[in-house]
């Protein structure tokens, strides 16, 4: 087998991440990827994290999802990889956990040698919160309320990869568990950073060394961002009540800056998988009102999705990977009718 670095035209990535200058890349964002066809029945991978923590990484062979493992240390790590096909495998590494839980780092990969891989029609981002990164949905090897944070974060199982694979389009997903439109979960905007705050920087926080200027242009951009905004907090920490005034204007400033880095995109705005009642009708109500304002002043037309249901059966009542499957499949027609091309 020879050894292939990240510098080879044929392998890909997709997502937030960074090219280092040893011919590395780091998958820094949720479900930031690499992705390579090989020849042979068996690779060996490359892999480092930088986290101080166990983190966890994806692998999928030809689109079907392998496993999620975890990845701890800071030395380069050989993985060795069965494949079923002699001929042609497509393999893809996702990064399972979100920014903050730090770099994984793909130093290569060895194989009989590499294909040429698809290159896909369409793109898509996803804008949100823990939702978004498919935080705490899987707990298949550490049970809710137990373990660290990271380790019930599965972001390629996450709505966002898995509507996008239906589709057949790239993907790049921007969350930020907690974060929110103009408050998070538990914070005023006194503190902590909102998703306005940090999105145009490449790490998803206020490191402003670090610029978000990938050549990444989405056919959609997919916003699901109020759950946040929308919460309670803790019960102990100062919570004022929804600023729904607040939110629409921050709301219509981060678009308008959306729509200056991508003046081709569809921007579509989505109402919360967790909140119901009052909370998601106001939540609703200030979504038609950005939309408005877009209509009128900017002659754009952002679509708008409603959830009817909410996906509260993970851990803290997130969405479960079940329920992701579920809402990717709710969603696909939603996005399948935005990417006709007109």
């Amino acid at each position: 087998m020879l050894k292939y670095q990240f510098s080879n035209e044929l392998i890909k990535h997709s997502g937030r991440s960074e090219v280092l200058t040893d011919q590395s890349i780091a998958l820094i964002g949720s479900a930031a990827s690499v992705e390579f066809n090989v020849k042979g029945d068996s690779v060996n991978i490359y892999l480092q994290t930088e986290s101080s923590n166990r983190n966890y990484y994806v692998v999928s062979v030809n689109d079907v999802y392998k496993k999620r493992y975890k990845i701890e240390g800071d030395s380069i790590q050989k993985i060795a990889l069965k494949l079923p096909n002699l001929e042609q495998n497509t393999i893809g590494i996702y990064k399972a956990t979100e920014a903050s839980n730090d770099k994984i780092i793909f130093h290569g990969v060895d194989a009989v040698a590499l294909l040429p891989i698809e290159v896909k029609q369409f793109k898509i981002e996803f804008i949100g919160d823990s939702i978004t990164c498919g935080a705490l949905s899987d707990d298949s090897d550490i049970p809710c309320n137990e373990g660290e944070y990271q380790d019930q974060h599965n972001a390629y199982l996450a709505y966002g990869p898995q509507v996008a694979k239906q589709l057949n389009a790239d993907f790049m997903v921007s969350s930020v568990s907690g974060i929110g439109m103009y408050r998070n979960w538990n914070d005023e905007n006194s503190e902590e950073a909102i998703m306005p705050d940090v999105y145009d920087y490449l790490y998803l926080n206020k490191d402003n060394l670090k610029p978000f200027n990938l050549e990444f242009q989405p056919d959609i951009v997919s916003i699901c961002l109020g759950t946040n905004d929308m919460s309670d907090g803790d019960g102990v920490k100062e919570r004022l009540p929804f600023n729904a005034e607040k939110y629409t204007s921050n709301y219509i400033k981060f678009v308008e800056g959306i729509y200056k880095r991508y003046p081709n995109t569809k921007v579509a705005l989505l109402s919360s998988p967790m909140l119901s009642g009052d909370k998601q009708k106001v939540i609703v109500a200030c979504l038609e009102q950005v939309q408005e304002h877009f209509k009128t002043q900017n002659d754009k037309d952002i679509a708008l999705f409603q959830f009817n249901d909410i996906y509260p059966h993970g851990c803290s009542a997130h969405p479960s990977i079940e329920e992701h499957k579920t809402i990717a499949n709710v969603l696909e027609p939603f996005f399948k009718t935005l990417l006709v091309k007109e």
